[in-house]
């Protein structure tokens, strides 16, 4: 507990940089409180909450305010934060290095100019430090951006992308920034440990009344109070502004309000229909918000997950079904929660962007598994993607590859579950594994327990601790790492 100044200032949160500028003003010349009102834009109420927060340290005389000379210094402190490290190189640099968009998942690259001016507008806007950032998707780099203005903000990064999550997590690292990384397709659910934790959400999803409510949908699970905000990149033709009336009544149906909407904020290599521009929406929740965050499943606007996506053909389900073996529970994508079956399932993976087949072998139930994919498949087409899926789920499953199936654009990856000996300790990396929807740190733990007699719970704990590639990691389920921290964590899991 601080004082009551900081106390309030700290109830306030992001919102309190005008209140924090304020402090500022008082410091340095008598002001008339019409003239704080005025200044701050915010409600009389709040300004005279300040000011009895400020309780002895401010003075009034002929309707002004000013700080008591003893407390000036400190109130100039309160309303600014240490300077932060030049910004504009660094955040050109990451740009220029991004992992190539992904047509298939809508990425259009934002420029380093538009990178930099939502981090400077987010710094000017809210009171950063201490607060947390969570970045529904980022192939703009937004948090890299954000962090390294304002180093005391914390991030988090979630999105479906691996090789953009490997990117951010390797440039966060050398640049000593608080961001985490987490693995996620939001049709699917946000990773638990991001549900309920946000001050502020950015967002930049795919240009689809569809693709707008679900990225909407998981940003207003991700924020911890209705104080939260989302800024949401979005842009349509002004050719067009059906579309545009459609998509805004997807957010007008989320309970969400407009607080403020910036004309073409942000800009683009490419999305030449809109401008290579978009405008920033600065929304607020209400209470009708987190009830009506649903999301549905056809968001983009290319690739096989497109709204325009046909169903996948009978014959290559058939095949699926067939390999799989008698019996197979048939499913459709999916991972958020542990896949349970009795002695086989055959899940459709035809809408796979890239990452889906490895998360759901990952999240697969101790039973056979027929995934149907397409034959050009990245984890499929070669010999080094075989044996890296291979390697992924080593002790759990021996892979089988079925390809050219049906018409030649199936392939089915068949998972039949390695036996253990009985008697015999579980391995460690097999056990991480089959609990990966647990949180790691447990799991871990008690997977040693179990394979080494005699070891006790403390000693466990400081065995798994010293293993870990990364303590952060420890507080996270196994499936919700992206991909290259999943693998570091089985490889040193033994």
């Amino acid at each position: 507990m601080g004082d009551a100044l900081t106390d309030f200032l700290s109830t306030r949160g992001v919102h309190s940089r005008p209140l924090r500028a304020l402090l500022a003003a008082l410091a340095s010349t008598p002001v008339p409180f019409d003239d704080l009102v005025r200044a701050s834009a915010q409600p009389r109420r709040t300004v005279e909450e300040l000011l009895a927060a400020c309780g002895a340290e401010v003075v009034s005389a002929s309707g002004t305010w000013r700080s008591a000379e003893s407390a000036a210094h400190r109130f100039l402190e309160l309303a600014e934060p240490p300077p932060a490290r030049e910004a504009a190189a660094a955040i050109a640099s990451y740009v220029a290095d991004v992992p190539t968009a992904r047509r298939a998942l809508d990425h259009v690259q934002a420029d380093a100019a538009t990178a930099l001016r939502r981090a400077e507008w987010l710094d000017e806007t809210y009171w950063l430090d201490g607060a947390h950032l969570v970045c529904v998707g980022d192939h703009d780099l937004t948090a890299l951006a954000a962090c390294t203005l304002r180093p005391g903000l914390r991030a988090t990064v979630v999105d479906v992308d691996e090789s953009l999550l490997s990117y951010v997590d390797s440039v966060a690292r050398e640049r000593g920034l608080d961001i985490r990384c987490l693995h996620a397709d939001f049709r699917f659910g946000l990773p638990p440990l991001v549900v309920g934790s946000a001050d502020l959400v950015f967002t930049d999803p795919p240009y689809t009344p569809e693709g707008m409510r679900l990225f909407l949908s998981r940003g207003v699970e991700a924020l911890s109070s209705l104080d939260g905000r989302l800024l949401v990149a979005y842009g349509y033709s002004a050719r067009n502004p059906a579309l545009g009336l459609k998509t805004q009544r997807e957010v007008l149906d989320l309970g969400l309000v407009f607080e403020a909407v910036l004309p073409h904020f942000n800009r683009y290599h490419g999305a030449q229909a809109v401008g290579s521009a978009s405008d920033l929406y600065v929304l607020q929740p209400t209470s009708r918000s987190p009830r009506l965050a649903e999301a549905g499943i056809g968001i983009y606007t290319h690739g096989p997950q497109s709204l325009e996506a046909g169903g996948t053909a009978p014959e290559a389900v058939a095949e699926l079904l067939r390999l799989t073996g008698e019996g197979a529970t048939q499913l459709g994508p999916g991972w958020s929660e542990p896949i349970r079956s009795g002695t086989a399932v055959a899940i459709d993976l035809m809408g796979d962007p890239g990452p889906w087949l490895a998360r759901t072998l990952v999240a697969g139930p101790s039973a056979r598994v027929g995934a149907l994919v397409p034959n050009n498949h990245p984890d499929i087409t070669n010999a080094a993607g075989q044996q890296a899926l291979k390697s992924l789920v080593a002790g759990k499953y021996d892979i089988a590859f079925h390809r050219s199936l049906a018409d030649g654009k199936h392939a089915v990856v068949l998972a039949t579950p390695v036996t253990t000996t009985p008697g015999e300790p579980t391995p460690v990396r097999r056990t991480l594994l089959d609990l990966a929807h647990g949180k790691l740190a447990n799991v871990w733990r008690e997977a040693l327990i179990r394979a080494t007699p005699g070891l006790t719970k403390r000693e466990a704990k400081a065995r798994v601790e010293a293993a870990a590639p990364d303590l952060g990691d420890l507080e996270v389920r196994l499936i919700d790492l992206p991909l290259h921290r999943l693998r570091a964590v089985l490889d040193a899991s033994g």
